[in-house]
């Protein structure tokens, strides 16, 4: 039985709750499905976008020796050892992916709803409603888009890029919310028997609120949370920022669970679904629904597509995180295979 928590950079001596059933396993390259067919230079490539923000000297020490150029596969052979780590609840992947809306720096009739930056501590606490009803914060906002539904996706997302009528875009990230729990409006609709739980994607969402913009509204108001957000520089070409605050990389970045999976390790990926994948990743990133050793919610990329991709993952495999060999075995002592 696996002892102690994996967190943060690095390892921690943290004992894990009296009722945990973690346990941790060192596997051999061979074990995992797919591994000779990946292109192991790409995920290296990820791997060193965070590998020298990790707090542990062994890390840092393969991360110097990945910048003087490796062979990709020979170096996860050679200094990694795979690592599964399991608490006893199957594996869940889903996924979540960057939204791409369209915007302009100051209102109008056809962007009309905004971004708003975090407002003062005295409207804070405010409401959905009270918030959309309110002319108080109008000078906090960011940009005004053309999409309350929009509005409301991103802030699930917790970033994105906004296109602006000038020809410029702008990042924004998660900065900060009003406290008040998180109702889901997919639920709501579905409650309400305006659609079939099988009818619930995005996609069909957006376009039932665009033919119902009242009602649409109300809806949107059953949930009182609301998300603030801040701009962020981030260059055209780069994904958004991740946990670790670098780019993250579609298909090749994961959020997961930081109590167990050090932010910054690779972590092989085998998930059934829709969309197979079995590949190397790299964990960059976390999530307020990502708990748990066999976790994780794959990054798809930017845009509508990758909106599509995510909201149908939810699929089930494994994921194996590399650990340095030594702390591999420090994990794991008792496990080799």
């Amino acid at each position: 039985m696996l002892r102690w928590l994996i967190t943060g950079l690095g390892i921690v001596l943290a004992p894990l709750a009296a009722n945990a059933e973690t346990t941790a396993r060192v596997l051999e390259f061979d074990t995992l499905s797919g591994w000779q067919d990946d292109d192991h230079a790409a995920a290296l490539d990820v791997f060193q976008e965070t590998c020298r923000l990790m707090d542990d000297a062994e890390w840092r020490n393969l991360c110097a020796f990945a910048a003087t150029g490796p062979d990709a596969k020979n170096f996860f052979e050679l200094f990694f050892r795979p690592v599964l780590i399991e608490d006893g609840s199957p594996a869940l992947f889903t996924g979540y992916f960057e939204p791409e809306l369209f915007g302009s720096r100051s209102r109008n009739g056809q962007y009309r709803y905004p971004l708003y930056r975090k407002p003062p501590a005295e409207y804070v606490n405010l409401t959905r409603k009270e918030i959309d009803q309110s002319s108080l914060l109008s000078g906090l906002a960011i940009a005004w888009v053309d999409n309350p539904v929009d509005v409301y996706y991103l802030q699930i997302q917790g970033s994105g890029r906004v296109r602006l009528t000038d020809g410029s875009a702008i990042r924004v990230g998660y900065g900060g919310e009003n406290g008040h729990p998180n109702r889901s409006i997919a639920q709501e609709l579905i409650n309400r028997g305006i659609m079939k739980r099988s009818e619930a994607s995005n996609a069909r969402i957006r376009s039932w609120f665009n033919r119902n913009p009242s009602l649409g509204q109300e809806i949107l108001w059953t949930n009182p949370s609301y998300v603030f957000f801040r701009k962020v520089s981030v260059p055209g070409n780069k994904g958004p920022r991740g946990a670790m605050n670098r780019s993250i990389t579609a298909l090749r970045s994961l959020a997961v669970d930081p109590r167990y999976i050090p932010l910054g390790a690779p972590v092989w990926m085998e998930k059934s679904g829709r969309l197979a994948l079995k590949r190397l990743m790299v964990a960059q990133d976390t999530g307020a629904a990502i708990k748990g050793a066999q976790r994780a919610d794959v990054f798809f990329g930017t845009g509508a597509a990758a909106g599509e991709i995510a909201a149908q993952t939810n699929d089930a495999g494994r994921m194996v995180v590399l650990m340095p060999i030594q702390t591999a075995f420090a994990i794991a002592p008792d496990w080799a295979e």
